[in-house]
C-alpha cells in the first residue's frame, strides 16, 4: 500500500481531529458526571495515537520544511500512548491495592502522578507543533488561523510546562493546561488540512 506525502498530512490531520474530539467529549462527560466506560475511550484513543505515529513519522521523513514539528507531532503521540497505557493497566491495580493496604496509597498516587507528567509532556509537544506550524501558514498568507494557532500553541506549552515543572497542584489547574492541548491539536489539524490540500 503506498501513501503519498499528501495522504500521510491529510490522515495525520484527521487523526488530530478525532483524537482533540474525543478528548473534549471525555472531559465533557466527566464534568457532567456522566458514568462511561472509561476502556472504550481510552482504547480507542490508543488506536489512534498508534496510527497517528505511524503516519506523522512518514510525513516526518518525506517532508522538505518542518521536520521539528512533525517530530513534535510524532513524539507527542508515543508519550500519549504511553500515558493511556498506564492508565489503562495500572490504575484500577494500584486503586485495589491501596483500598486493601493504606500504606500503597502514596504508591498509587506516584502512578497517577506519572501519568499526569507523561500527559503534559505530549501536550507541550503538540502546542510546540502548533506555534511552528502556525507561524508556517502566517508566513504562506493564513495569518488569522496561523496566528490563533502559534497563540493557543504558545499557551499550551507556558501551561503544560508550569505543571511539569510545578507538578500538578501548582497555582495552574491541569484542566487549563489540557484544554489549551486539546485545543491546540484542533488547530493544528486545520492547519495541517491546509497544507495537505495545498500541496
Amino acid at each position: 500500500m503506498n501513501f503519498t506525502n499528501k495522504h500521510t498530512v491529510r490522515a495525520t490531520s484527521y487523526l488530530l481531529f478525532l483524537l482533540a474530539a474525543t478528548q473534549a467529549l471525555y472531559t465533557l462527560l466527566r464534568m457532567a458526571g456522566i458514568d462511561f466506560p472509561r476502556q472504550l475511550f481510552w482504547g480507542t484513543e490508543s488506536i489512534l495515537f498508534t496510527f497517528l505515529m505511524a503516519f506523522a513519522g512518514a510525513a516526518m521523513v518525506r517532508a522538505k520544511h518542518y521536520h521539528v514539528g512533525w517530530s513534535a507531532i510524532a513524539f507527542s503521540a508515543a508519550l500519549n500512548l504511553v500515558q493511556v497505557s498506564v492508565g489503562l493497566t495500572m490504575f484500577t491495580p494500584f486503586r485495589e491495592a491501596a483500598g486493601q493496604n493504606e500504606s500503597l496509597g502514596p504508591l498509587a498516587g506516584a502512578v497517577v502522578a506519572l501519568s499526569f507528567m507523561i500527559y503534559y509532556a505530549a501536550k507541550l509537544l503538540l502546542g510546540f507543533a502548533a506555534l511552528i506550524f502556525g507561524i508556517a501558514k502566517m508566513k504562506d498568507g493564513a495569518k488569522p488561523l496561523g496566528g490563533l494557532t502559534a497563540l493557543v500553541g504558545v499557551v499550551a506549552i507556558l501551561a503544560n510546562g508550569i505543571l511539569i515543572v510545578f507538578g500538578r497542584n501548582a497555582f495552574l489547574p491541569s484542566a487549563v493546561a489540557g484544554g489549551f492541548g486539546v485545543l491546540a491539536t484542533l488547530l493544528l489539524a486545520f492547519c495541517l488540512i491546509r497544507v495537505a490540500s495545498e500541496d
